[in-house]
């Protein structure tokens, strides 16, 4: 019974830290496009510079509070 408590816990632990590690780099994903637009402009592809201009034209977009 007292390994099986333990066995337990220690998933339970296991889970609990994949949990959170994947939480804490979910959000980074969203900084990168971010960083990527400040590339030159030379190193960057079609589809990189289009969806930069997009990003740019929704921050024009947004009232200002």
């Amino acid at each position: 019974m007292s390994k099986l408590l333990s066995v337990l816990i220690a998933a339970t632990f296991a889970t609990l830290s994949a949990g959170a590690f994947a939480a804490s780099h979910g959000g980074a994903m969203k900084d990168d496009k971010k960083m990527d637009c400040k590339m030159d402009e030379k190193k960057m592809d079609d589809k990189m510079k289009a969806e930069c201009k997009k990003m740019a034209d929704e921050k024009k977009a947004e009232p200002k509070k």
